[in-house]
Formats: C-alpha cells, sequence, structure tokens
C-alpha cells in the first residue's frame, strides 16, 4: 500500500485529489496539510510513503520547502503537482530533490501513474523536462540571464511575463507586495532589462512562456 500525504492550500483541490485516489487498491490518502508549515510538520512524522505538494502554498513553500523536507528526510519521494507547466519551472523542483513533477491539469489521467512511479524510486517526469535537466548541467546555459534567478525571482519572473501585476503575483505566492516589488527590481537588473516588455520578448525567444 502507497501512503500519501497532500499537501495543497486549497480545499477544492485536496478533495478533487482524493476522489481521483478513490477505489485505488494500492493507494491510501493518509494525511492532508494545508500550508508549507503543516506540510513540514507532517512530513517530520514520516507516516507516509510520498509526499504530493503544491508549489505555491502560504508559509514556506516551493523550492525551498522541497529543499529543507529533502535535508531533513532525504529518502522521502515528493511529487510536485503544479499549475506551471513550462518545463523551467520542472527543473529546478527535481533539482531541488522532487522526484516527479506533474501539471494540475494532467492530474485526472496521469496522477495514479506518476504516484505509484516515483513511489518505486523512479522519477516521473517528461521527455521536455529530461531535454531541459541536460541541456542546464551544460557550461552553456549559464550565459542564460534567467539562470542568474533564484528559484523565488524565476517564480515571480515567470508571472511577471504572463502579465500579472505585482498585487496580483503577492496574493498567489502569499509573498507582501514590497517583497514582490524587490523581487521584480533584483530580476530587472540580474537580467538587465529596462521593461517588462523587454523581460515578455525574452521570455518569449526562450520558450519561458
Amino acid at each position: 500500500m502507497i501512503r500519501i500525504l497532500i499537501a495543497d492550500d486549497h480545499t477544492i483541490m485536496r478533495e478533487g485529489l482524493k476522489r481521483i485516489l478513490e477505489g485505488v487498491e494500492d493507494i491510501q490518502v493518509v494525511g492532508e496539510a494545508i500550508d508549507g508549515h503543516d506540510t513540514l510538520e507532517k512530513a517530520r512524522l514520516g507516516n507516509f510513503d510520498v509526499l504530493l505538494m503544491d508549489l505555491s502554498m502560504p508559509g514556506r513553500s516551493g523550492v525551498d520547502l522541497i529543499r529543507q523536507i529533502k535535508d531533513e528526510m532525504p529518502k522521502l519521494p515528493i511529487l510536485v503537482l503544479t499549475m506551471h507547466e513550462e518545463e523551467q519551472y520542472a527543473v529546478r523542483t527535481i533539482r531541488a530533490g522532487a522526484r516527479g513533477y506533474l501539471t494540475k491539469e494532467s492530474a485526472g489521467t496521469q496522477l495514479v501513474t506518476a504516484l505509484r512511479k516515483v513511489a518505486s524510486g523512479r522519477p516521473y517526469i517528461s521527455i521536455e523536462v529530461a531535454e531541459q535537466l541536460a541541456m542546464s548541467a551544460m557550461p552553456a546555459d549559464n550565459e542564460h540571464p534567467h539562470s542568474l534567478l533564484s528559484d523565488r525571482e524565476f517564480e515571480v519572473f515567470g508571472y511577471l511575463v504572463k502579465g500579472k501585476s505585482i498585487t496580483e503575483i503577492a496574493e498567489l505566492l502569499h509573498l507582501s507586495v514590497k517583497t514582490v516589488s524587490t523581487h521584480k527590481t533584483r530580476i530587472m537588473q540580474k537580467m538587465d532589462r529596462n521593461t517588462l516588455s523587454d523581460l515578455v520578448q525574452y521570455a518569449v525567444a526562450h520558450n519561458l512562456i
């Protein structure tokens, strides 16, 4: 039996995932977490086999949370379930220690397969993500300005180029408006871009949106 902890701050999403897994003989949902701190506390109990977690939750979340969990519980398989489809997000989560990456749109058809795969010790990633991982390991990748961004800055960058306002991004990432503004400034500096339009053009040219 594969015991699952679901970590997602949206009740509707957690209920939907549980419905998908109902009736699957070898999978059982044994716990739920509603934010980053709750996820960390329950992960420390160690009474489950796979952590199925969203990337954006209140409190500590995303790549930072994955890194801390892997530092404390290196053998725990983590399957990331997110709304981000871009391969660059997947690359960063896999590098941080996640064993698999699945978009919420694909959950209905791929969730059971993904859970079984990561529980068995194998990775669950798409061919596109595998290619991005291989390319990012090459020295040439360091020449791309977006590779200079921290994981949080890259997350903010992704929302900016999709047209989200600073206020909207703050709400989505559970950050203050001031913090998001600071991230935006650093993104512009690191990528040597002057306007949001410049960022969008860069993102399109590098297939980041």
